[in-house]
């Protein structure tokens, strides 16, 4: 199974159909926040299914500001971040997803991308396809895949 992670798109969408022409079609695209209006365009050109939550400025969205969600034998919390100071520190995220069962947290927020598997919880962001604030300023995204046995692998990726 194939998911590309996204978030911070803000509206800016022509590096997301860069990165589907590139990956192919996923099993599952997840946006983390801040698509800015733009989230049926998102649902259009995914060709997948999609999970879609809101982001610090996606001001009047109906979507959710977080979701619960299975992946393979995974439970996944999906949040923008910004409910959990992610700007400052991690713990507080770490901690919440740990409570709560989940051995996955996706954020988005910082526009920097992020892989740490520290313990029982593995936080990823993909950073930001349209603002990046990493060193060397590039596009990124992340491409989660299960393997035959169900266990997950994470890359980051650049445009």
């Amino acid at each position: 199974m194939r998911i590309l992670v996204v978030s911070d798109t803000h509206r800016q969408n022509g590096n997301l159909c860069k990165v589907l022409a590139k990956v192919g079609k996923p099993d599952m695209l997840i946006h983390l926040g801040d698509a800015e209006g733009s989230e049926d365009y998102i649902r259009e050109i995914a060709g997948c299914h999609l999970e879609i939550i809101a982001g610090n400025n996606d001001f009047f969205s109906s979507l959710p500001r977080e979701k619960e969600i299975e992946i393979g034998s995974y439970h996944v919390l999906l949040t923008h971040g910004h409910f959990y100071n992610v700007s400052f520190t991690l713990e507080r995220l770490r901690e919440e997803t740990r409570e709560r069962g989940m051995q996955i947290a996706m954020f988005g927020h910082t526009h920097r991308p992020v892989i740490d598997q520290g313990g029982a919880v593995t936080l990823i962001n993909p950073g930001s396809l349209s603002y990046p604030r990493q060193e060397g300023r590039r596009p990124s995204y992340i491409m989660m895949e299960l393997d035959r046995e169900g266990v997950a692998h994470y890359t980051i990726n650049y445009l």
